[in-house]
């Protein structure tokens, strides 16, 4: 299978897992606060990853530590708390469309600060996209006016973190194995993630009664599996088989899959959300197409 191919198929299912992931999110929330959830979430998935990628720590080199330090704390460890703490009082749908603001800020990033180079059409794709999440946002404003949509700063910080994470992999850890990159990633955040969950009052006979803690633990275990910990892979992989840009569409592509468990759920959406959807598509399209160079 080409790279060609393979980048779509990864592109594909990472769509479908990290579109999921924010309606498991919601659910966890539950029984959970936002800070237990951000911290067992990403206790759950270092075990899984250690567990799977036990032969990897061996390729972990001291000149990536760093690097890997960097990723997985704009990649995995901030977002974790900040996404769980915006859909506290944000629709799960919503939060997936200011997602979308990820390869806007890839782009911005990889110019100002790691000499990334991009094309017209990418920049004019990530334009379009960003228009049709615009949209959408406004749409969703008139549908759900009584949401507090200051918590989307929660988002905006995210995206701002996820872009740096796609550009330091690809700029320093381009080499680098997608599971080695992961386990490494979780090597430098797991301790604090464990601090962080000690001190949010987990380990309580009030947490362990609560009526919905068995659910949340089995979204959290689902969530941390598929979400994080394989999607986590096949995401380093992407980056490093196409480019940053195309890498960070993938946020373009989940609102679609979270919008639609969002209604199953008894969110709102309208033509005029669907319209904008079909917008940020042609942006994804845009982006990837190669552009013509003229003699």
């Amino acid at each position: 299978m080409s790279n060609e191919t393979k980048k779509w198929l990864y592109l594909g299912v990472l769509s479908l897992i990290w579109g999921t992931s924010f309606i498991l999110i919601k659910k966890s929330l539950v029984g959970l606060t936002a800070y237990q959830l951000g911290a067992l979430r990403t206790v759950v998935t270092g075990f899984i990853l250690f567990i799977a990628g036990y032969n990897y720590f061996k390729f972990i080199k001291k000149k990536d530590l760093i690097w890997l330090a960097i990723s997985g704390t704009c990649g995995t460890f901030l977002p974790s708390f900040f996404f769980s703490i915006a859909e506290t009082e944000i629709d799960s749908a919503v939060v997936s469309i200011l997602n979308s603001l990820v390869p806007l800020n890839t782009i911005l990033l990889g110019l100002a600060l790691f000499k990334i180079t991009t094309t017209r059409n990418q920049v004019i794709g990530v334009i379009i996209g960003f228009a049709g999440t615009v949209a959408l946002i406004l749409a969703g404003t008139d549908l759900n006016p009584d949401q507090n949509y200051y918590f989307a700063i929660y988002v905006l910080v995210s995206t701002l973190l996820y872009a740096t994470n796609v550009n330091v992999i690809k700029r320093y850890l381009q080499d680098v194995k997608p599971l080695t990159i992961a386990v490494g990633n979780y090597v430098c955040i797991y301790i604090p993630a464990l601090v962080v969950l000690y001190y949010t009052d987990f380990f309580t006979v009030e947490t362990f009664s609560h009526p919905e803690f068995k659910m949340s633990i089995f979204y959290v275990v689902f969530l941390s599996l598929f979400g994080t910990a394989i999607a986590k892979v096949l995401f380093n992989k992407l980056i490093q088989i196409s480019n940053p840009i195309f890498a960070s569409s993938v946020a373009y592509v989940m609102p679609i899959i979270a919008v639609f468990w969002g209604l199953l759920d008894g969110e709102k959406f309208n033509f005029y959300q669907l319209l904008a959807t079909i917008i940020i598509l042609f942006g994804v399209y845009l982006g990837n197409k190669k552009q013509k160079i003229s003699a």
